[in-house]
Formats: C-alpha cells, structure tokens, sequence
C-alpha cells in the first residue's frame, strides 16, 4: 500500500498524470481546482486502498485545499500499467459518512 502511495506521488512530481472525465466534473462541482488537488498529493494521508479494483490499483487520499479544507482524491494506476497516475475522482467528503478526521468511515 505504502509503496503503491508513493508511486502516485511520484508520478505526480514527474507530472505523469491523466485526470478522468468524472473526475474533473467532481472537482469543478465542489469548487476545487485541479493544482490543489495535485499540489496536495505531496502531503496527503492513504485512507483506503483498493488492490484488486478491476481497472487497476486505487488509493483514497485524505488532503487538504488550499484553503485547508477537506478532500479525499482517488488515484489510480492503470491495470497492466506503471503509468499514469489516473485521478479518478476528488470531492469534499460529506461529514455525515466520515469521522471527526475524514479518515475512516462511520458505519
């Protein structure tokens, strides 16, 4: 998990990345941008991990805008791949379905 996490960040730096169709809708809907959410890769936080997604490896981050906001961004890579980091999605998580830390799910 750690390993795949740094690979996204470095492809972010080597600015080897693809953002999805959904993905800049999300962002535009909760009026992010697309530089803070890779500008934020840098010092974001692994909330889930998905390795068996079937389209390839995915990873929830926890980061913050630039207003220091919430936002969780999927990334992924694509299935067979080691290139590019695919933003799949970002949004600001809805505090009725995350903890106090938007970090782990509430049930």
């Amino acid at each position: 998990m750690e390993d795949f996490f740094l690979k996204i960040q470095f492809l972010v730096t080597k600015e080897s990345v693809r953002i999805s169709e959904h993905g800049y809708d999300e962002i535009v809907a909760d009026g992010l941008t697309v530089d803070e959410i890779l500008d934020g890769v840098s010092n974001a936080e692994i909330v889930e991990y998905y390795p068996e997604f079937p389209k390839g490896k995915c990873i929830l981050l926890f980061q913050r805008d630039s207003k220091n906001q919430p936002v969780h961004a999927l990334w992924g890579i694509p299935k067979g791949h080691n290139s590019p980091a695919v933003l799949i999605t970002a949004y600001r998580p809805d505090p009725t379905r995350w903890d106090d830390n938007y970090k782990k799910r509430i049930k």
